[in-house]
């Protein structure tokens, strides 16, 4: 399997690492509840399937953007955003934010976009 992100600093954040990342930058959350709240934000257009979803935050515990907390009921392991992972997040959104700043000011983003 392909790694998250290679050492290639232009290189963009699969979106299942991207939602990971997301639904952890405000709350610490075991595997289901990551998927659940994934699976909410996007309208289920990402389903994230267990197998998806437990590799990709195997790979992002590797890469120690994210770790396992103490917590719960011992069951269910628990992940948190390190601080490695908050800057990948922050690299990400600032280049989705400039893409979309681009297709606003020349009008390419459907919502100031002109029909005819």
């Amino acid at each position: 399997m392909p790694r998250i992100r290679s050492k290639n600093p232009r290189a963009l954040l699969t979106p299942a690492a991207l939602h990971i990342l997301l639904s952890l930058a405000d709350e610490d959350r075991h595997g289901y509840a990551i998927r659940g709240v994934i699976e909410e934000r996007t309208g289920g257009q990402l389903d994230l399937g267990p197998g998806t979803l437990y590799e990709a935050l195997h790979r992002m515990v590797e890469s120690k953007w994210i770790r396992v907390v103490e917590g719960g009921d011992g069951r269910k392991k628990t992940y948190t955003l390190t601080s490695a992972g908050r800057e990948e997040l922050d690299v990400e959104l600032r280049r989705l934010d400039e893409i979309l700043s681009f297709a606003r000011d020349h009008a390419l983003f459907p919502a100031t976009r002109s029909v005819g």
